[in-house]
């Protein structure tokens, strides 16, 4: 994301960091002109209330983690398993997104409103992954495995607390991808 060109997007970024870091209760206009280093009054200018800010953080985050990743992937993404790759990496390897969906998950499990645009959000994102996936496996029960497992791997793996013995995680999940990528045998598309 590029520089913020006005106040209204300062106060957006403010709260989805204040949510990044420590949950929606943080969100508050008082905290976030002080982090912003203005007064709250300003607040008001832009948004009629805390819900405001809290709708436009949903609709900054959504864009940001479907509709940018999607044009990203289609513009960088060589054949179908690296799009899928590359949505995860760029999801939930993300040094912005990922913990921004983190919080918005856990928000979610309070919030029936916010946990109604996550399904939206996440069933955007499965679907990515269908549509690869389907490119090299015709079984569409296998390709709904794949893809379920593809996206409780890329979102499992940071509530996962085991250890892997003489192994970094990083290369077990790439490994989960591969098998979970890999052309079936038998069944293949085309």
């Amino acid at each position: 994301m590029g520089a913020l060109r006005t106040p209204r997007e300062k106060w957006v970024e403010a709260g989805l960091q204040a949510l990044a870091t420590g949950g929606v209760d943080t969100v508050r206009v008082e905290a976030l002109a002080k982090a912003l280093g203005v007064t709250k009054g300003g607040f008001y200018g832009y948004f009629a209330d805390r819900d405001a800010l809290l709708t436009e953080m949903l609709d900054t985050w959504e864009r940001e983690s479907v509709d940018d990743v999607i044009d990203r992937v289609e513009r960088e993404g060589a054949d179908a398993r690296d799009k899928v790759r590359l949505a995860g990496q760029l999801t939930f390897s993300s040094d912005r997104l990922l913990p921004i969906d983190l919080a918005i998950r856990e928000w979610a499990r309070r919030d029936h409103t916010v946990a109604d645009r996550l399904r939206r959000v996440d069933n955007k994102r499965i679907q990515l992954a269908r549509d690869a996936i389907g490119t090299f496996c015709a079984d569409p029960d296998e390709v709904e495995a794949r893809a379920l497992l593809a996206f409780c791997t890329a979102i499992g793996s940071h509530f996962l607390a085991a250890d892997h013995p003489g192994r970094d995680r990083a290369p077990v999940i790439a490994r989960a991808a591969d098998i979970i990528l890999d052309v079936p045998r038998g069944n293949p598309v085309g």
